[in-house]
């Protein structure tokens, strides 16, 4: 469960897992898959990112070893940046 902030100030704890999709209109509103809307104080960003630690957790606590596996996942895709980054850069260069 994740802890949200409804506009009047009141929190509330909700399953990350029955989010269908949020938005900012200009508050932030989650839609879930009952079909219920729920206004939050929190931005889309922090809704994302408290339900993206919530499922980190819960995997691991579901597949302990998933945190090495993981980490060279992460470590190739930031190689991959960077290398992404290099070659726009040599790009620009060129260009002018």
């Amino acid at each position: 469960m994740i802890e949200l902030t409804r506009l009047n100030g009141n929190k509330f704890m909700v399953n990350p897992d029955l989010i269908k999709y949020f938005e900012a209109t200009p508050d932030t509103t989650m839609t879930l898959v009952t079909g219920e809307k729920l206004l939050v104080v929190e931005s889309c960003n922090v809704v994302a990112e408290l339900a993206t630690e919530y499922r980190v957790d819960v995997l691991r606590s579901a597949w302990p070893d998933a945190l090495i596996a993981l980490s060279a996942k992460s470590g190739y895709q930031a190689f991959l940046a960077v290398c992404e980054q290099d070659r726009d850069a040599a790009h620009n260069s060129l260009r002018g």
